[in-house]
Order: C-alpha cells, then sequence, then structure tokens
C-alpha cells in the first residue's frame, strides 16, 4: 500500500448544469444543481485513497459547516484529516462550476485554502519524511508548495506537481519536482513559454513531465528525451471535472511500477472518471480500474 502525502486545496463544489454557457449578461434557466466535496487536493486525496493507497491530506478549512462536511467526507473516504488544520477566521474554498455539453468551467473561491502555510509543511515533516509520494497542486500559495518541494527532497521522497491552475513556476521548484504533470496550457505556462509546441516543451526537462491531453492520452519523454505517447481509453463523457486530479492520484499511487505504466494506468483512471458526475463522485476504486483494464486488454 504506498503513502501517499498530499498538499493541496479543500473545497466545496457547487455544480450547475446547464445545454449551454450564457453570454455575457444573460441569463439562461439550468437543467440542475448539485454540490460536491472538491478541491484538486483534495480530490486527489480521495482519488489515491480509493485506488488502494495510504492518505495523508495536509490542508486547510474554515470553522464553517462546508469545513466539517468535507474533513468527514474525507476521513470517510480513509484519508489521514490529522493534519487538516481548521482555520477560524475565514470561510472553507469554494469552487462555483458549470457544466456544459460535458465540459466545464470553474471560478475557485481560495479561502482557508490560501492560509495553508510553510508552517504546516514543517508540522507535517514525520509524515512527509514516512512517504513513498508526495503529491501537491497550484490552488495553496506557492511558498507553501515550495516548503513541500524541499521536504521531500530533504527526505528523498519523489515530489509530483499538478500545476494547476496554471502558472509560471519559479525555477527552484522547476529543479525540485520528480515530475510536473500539466495539460498543454498549463506547461506552457508553468515554463514561461506560451505559444511554443509541447513536443519542444516536453526537451526543457527530459523525463520530469507528463503532460495530459484530454481525448488523445498523455505525452511524456524519457530521460534521454525521446518522446512517449499513451493513448486515452473511449469511454462516454459525462463529466470532465476531476479527470485531471483522477490522473494524479493514479500516478502516485502507481509510481512504484515505473513510469510508463503508471501514465498507463493513470490513463485508465482518468478515463473512468469521466463517466460520472462530479469530481470525486467519478473516482473509481482499485476493483473498479482493475476490472476496466481487464476490459480493455
Amino acid at each position: 500500500m504506498p503513502k501517499i502525502v498530499v498538499v493541496g486545496s479543500i473545497n466545496m463544489d457547487l455544480v450547475v448544469l446547464t445545454s449551454r454557457y450564457p453570454e455575457i449578461g444573460e441569463t439562461l434557466t439550468g437543467e440542475g444543481f448539485m454540490t460536491f466535496a472538491g478541491g484538486k487536493g483534495a480530490n486527489q486525496a480521495v482519488a489515491a485513497s480509493r485506488l488502494g493507497s495510504s492518505v495523508v491530506m495536509l490542508g486547510c478549512v474554515g470553522n464553517d459547516a462546508f469545513g466539517r462536511e468535507l474533513s468527514a467526507r474525507l476521513l470517510n473516504e480513509g484519508v489521514d484529516t490529522a493534519w487538516v488544520d481548521v482555520i477560524e477566521e475565514v470561510e472553507t474554498g469554494v469552487a462555483a462550476i458549470t457544466v456544459a455539453g460535458g465540459d466545464n468551467a470553474i471560478v475557485v473561491i481560495p479561502g482557508a485554502n490560501h492560509r495553508l502555510s510553510e508552517a504546516h509543511v514543517q508540522a507535517a515533516e514525520r509524515v512527509i519524511r514516512d512517504a513513498d509520494v508526495v503529491l501537491s497542486q497550484l490552488e495553496v500559495p506557492m511558498p507553501t508548495v515550495l516548503a513541500a518541494a524541499r521536504m521531500a527532497r530533504k527526505h528523498g521522497k519523489p515530489f509530483i506537481l499538478n500545476p494547476a491552475p496554471a502558472q509560471k513556476l519559479p525555477g527552484e521548484l522547476l529543479d525540485l519536482v520528480t515530475l510536473i504533470t500539466p495539460n498543454e496550457f498549463e506547461l506552457a505556462t508553468a515554463l514561461g513559454c506560451k505559444g511554443a509546441d509541447y513536443t519542444e516543451l516536453l526537451d526543457f526537462l527530459p523525463g520530469r513531465v507528463a503532460m495530459t491531453r484530454g481525448a488523445h492520452g498523455a505525452f511524456y519523454s524519457c530521460s534521454s528525451g525521446t518522446l512517449h505517447h499513451q493513448p486515452s481509453f473511449a469511454v462516454e463523457v459525462v463529466d470532465t471535472t476531476g479527470a485531471g486530479d483522477t490522473f494524479n492520484a493514479a500516478l502516485a499511487t502507481f509510481w512504484h511500477l515505473g513510469l510508463a505504466e503508471a501514465i498507463r494506468r493513470a490513463c485508465a483512471a482518468a478515463a473512468l472518471s469521466v463517466t460520472r458526475l462530479g469530481a470525486q463522485g467519478g473516482m473509481p476504486t482499485l476493483s473498479e480500474l482493475d476490472d476496466f483494464r481487464a476490459r480493455q486488454a
């Protein structure tokens, strides 16, 4: 059972279903409204736990109804919440998600997520030291992500970074990451090379980038710079929310199998995740993933 520490965000997702996105100034009648547990950090923690990992969540919530509910849901999913801090003076993070035609548009209000600090990482040094993989994203402050990367390096642990939401990464962080897992847009932004072809960008960090391209699967290079492609798996798409988080969780869970096999299983898990509504609602269990992979053989 891999031991994974997830350093990241915890949100409540407020999801609106509609036939199309409204124009500026337009009011549409929607088709449904739901709430789901979310946040890229919490999503990745839940997905990793369902896939068989032992997961510790390092994050923050507000002292409110959403915070209590989200902490309880993580615990119910088998995630260790001992390192989830309750912040009194701010609200729990929220994501407003509009789903139309199987795709989504998201606005995130960080709330307590922006209170996750370097001090939290320092306090959790023991669990990072004992981890097999440290996994993070960019919905928490950059200094906190850097602190987690430094701590992982100090203890010789792989540090996987999902650089989303997209932003240019500091040089020190690029030096510290074992692997970054952007989509095509996030890769160009992370490296400060907007408009460049992704095949060129993969050469910037040979062996340390796994780039997702939705229905096209994932692309990555080995340490020698050779480009590899893992095709996606054909499924009926219902909701793409959380597919990237499932990919990252699977990548961390199966890291010990080597990069190629981890990416192959991550693409399969991500494909399964888009067949149901909700970021965490669609995340597969290990048995579901095994059954799906057996059907693809």
